[in-house]
């Protein structure tokens, strides 16, 4: 047999085909996204919305409902968690998201030894590509479509404001609206990439990109290039 026959055989089956495009989509916008990430401090924001996935997805098992709601509630949990900690002037930022990842990640490793979870946890944490349905590849199409447009839209007010957040305000735009939908758009891809990532590697592919490449790109746009391409 042709090798390259050997190397194309498995894309013949659909399940490969689908698991293949989900890995593409969600590691490009993963990838563009990492950039910004980095650039506005976000990693360790990026990796509470992660862990507080883990409940919701353990949750979303029992009841037999799609992951990305289970992971979408998780998310606004953990962030509304760390808001309402984060209000207190005694508790800091920093603080508050580290108790909330505890708790989240603690809550979900303790509903995970419930006798009707799943037997394998480790989908949860890892992924499963192979189990991507029509479903979640529409989703992740629209994460991606949705992404690209909106780092497209927001390039100029993004380096304003990761480079020189009192200028960007004195040229008229708004650093926190800015940062909001950055947090908006980095909640969607972790509620949509855990799927096919699960709940640990979907930090892995918003930081690392950035981590690889920061060095050795001489502008944003060619930052977020290589990140996709990484």
């Amino acid at each position: 047999m042709d090798p390259l026959d050997i190397l194309l055989d498995p894309l013949r089956s659909g399940i490969e085909r689908r698991a293949l495009a989900e890995v593409i989509l969600l590691g490009g916008i993963c990838g563009a996204l990492s950039f910004w990430i980095m650039s506005f401090r976000l990693s360790y924001p990026a990796e509470s919305l992660a862990h507080g996935l883990l409940p919701g997805l353990v949750l979303a098992s029992l009841a037999g409902v799609p992951l990305l709601l289970g992971g979408t509630c998780g998310v606004a949990l953990a962030a509304g968690l760390v808001a309402l900690a984060s209000s207190d002037p005694r508790v800091g930022a920093d603080s508050a998201t580290a108790v909330v990842v505890t708790g989240m990640f603690g809550l979900g490793a303790l509903l995970a030894l419930s006798p009707d979870a799943p037997a394998r946890l480790e989908e949860l944490l890892f992924g499963d590509p192979l189990g991507v349905t029509d479903s979640d590849l529409l989703a992740s199409t629209a994460l991606a479509t949705l992404g690209a447009g909106t780092l497209a839209a927001l390039h100029r007010p993004l380096c304003a404001v990761a480079f020189d957040s009192p200028g960007a305000g004195a040229l008229g735009l708004r650093p926190g609206a800015v940062r909001l939908a950055l947090m908006m758009l980095l909640a969607a891809a972790v509620a949509v990439a855990v799927q096919g990532l699960g709940s640990l590697l979907v930090l892995a592919v918003l930081v690392a990109p950035a981590v690889a490449v920061r060095s050795r790109a001489s502008g944003p746009g060619r930052a977020m290039l290589s990140g996709v391409l990484v």
